[in-house]
C-alpha cells in the first residue's frame, strides 16, 4: 500500500477511483447525509440517529485534536463512508484503538472494505498501536468475513446483546494484534 501523506487512492472492482483521506471540517455535511441511509436501515450501525452537522464538526475537531484516525471514503468527490480508530484515552489503554467503519450503498460490494482495513491497520502500526479492536453483530456475516480476512479474531461474545429486526443477536468483540506482546 502506497500512501501519499495519509491519502490513498485505488480503483474499486468496477474501475471507479476511490480515495481514502483524512476527514476535513468541510466533510461534515456529506458525512451526515451519507450515514442517514444506514441509520434508516436500522441494522448494523450502532447509531439511532445521524449527528447534526454541528455535532459532526465537533467530533471531527475532537478527533483531530486527539490524533485519532478519521478517514473519509470518497467516490467521485462525495463522501460515501468513513473509517476511524479512536485511541484509548486512559494511559493504561493508549496502546489500543477502537475501530469503526461504514460505507453506504453507493460503495458496497466494490472491494472498498479490504482497502479500508489495510489502510487502517497501516495507520495503527505507524501510530504504535499494539492492537485495534471492534465490535460487530453476529449476523453481520459480510463484515465478519472482512474482519477475519484482515487478521481480526474473536476475543469475546456478549450473548443476546442487541435486538435487530425483533431478534436477539450476539455482539462479538474482535481484535487485530499489530505487535507481539514482547515488543
Amino acid at each position: 500500500m502506497e500512501m501519499i501523506g495519509s491519502t490513498y487512492t485505488f480503483n474499486a472492482k468496477n474501475g471507479e477511483k476511490i480515495t481514502l483521506r483524512p476527514v476535513v471540517m468541510e466533510d461534515a455535511g456529506q458525512i451526515v447525509d451519507a450515514v442517514k441511509e444506514i441509520v434508516d436501515a436500522g441494522e448494523f450501525l450502532q447509531k439511532e440517529r445521524p449527528r447534526t452537522k454541528s455535532e459532526e464538526e465537533d467530533f471531527i475537531s475532537d478527533c483531530q485534536m486527539k490524533g485519532n484516525m478519521y478517514t473519509a471514503i470518497e467516490k467521485q468527490g462525495t463522501v460515501i463512508g468513513i473509517a476511524r480508530i479512536i485511541k484509548g484515552e486512559l494511559t493504561m489503554k493508549k496502546h489500543t484503538g477502537m475501530f469503526r467503519t461504514w460505507i453506504n450503498s453507493k460503495g458496497q460490494g466494490l472491494g472498498i472494505g479490504k482497502e479500508v482495513m489495510d489502510y487502517s491497520i497501516q495507520w495503527g502500526k505507524e501510530n504504535g498501536l499494539y492492537k485495534i479492536w471492534l465490535t460487530v453483530f453476529s449476523e453481520n456475516k459480510i463484515a465478519i468475513r472482512l474482519y477475519e480476512k484482515a487478521g481480526f479474531t474473536v476475543e469475546g461474545v456478549q450473548k443476546g446483546q442487541v435486538i435487530i429486526n425483533q431478534e436477539l443477536q450476539d455482539e462479538w468483540y474482535m481484535a487485530c494484534f499489530l505487535k507481539k506482546e514482547s515488543e
